[in-house]
């Protein structure tokens, strides 16, 4: 699973870093950066409810092809 950010729509409020610090963390540009390129499969729960708590709706999931 991957989780991708569009940066016109990210406002930096952080609440995807407070849901999933080890996955999220907001920058210097004010703008949330991914911690890893490819969450892992024991937090792909834990990265779908920060992409839900997005209210900002800037984050989105790409799943792996089975």
């Amino acid at each position: 699973m991957k989780v991708t950010v569009d940066p016109d729509r990210c406002v930096g409020n952080g609440i995807c870093e407070a849901v999933a610090p080890d996955l999220f963390e907001v920058g210097d540009s004010g703008q949330v950066e991914l911690v890893v390129d490819e969450i892992p499969p024991k937090k792909e729960q834990l990265a779908q409810k920060a992409v839900e708590s997005c209210p900002a709706l800037a984050l989105s999931i790409a799943r792996r092809p089975n």
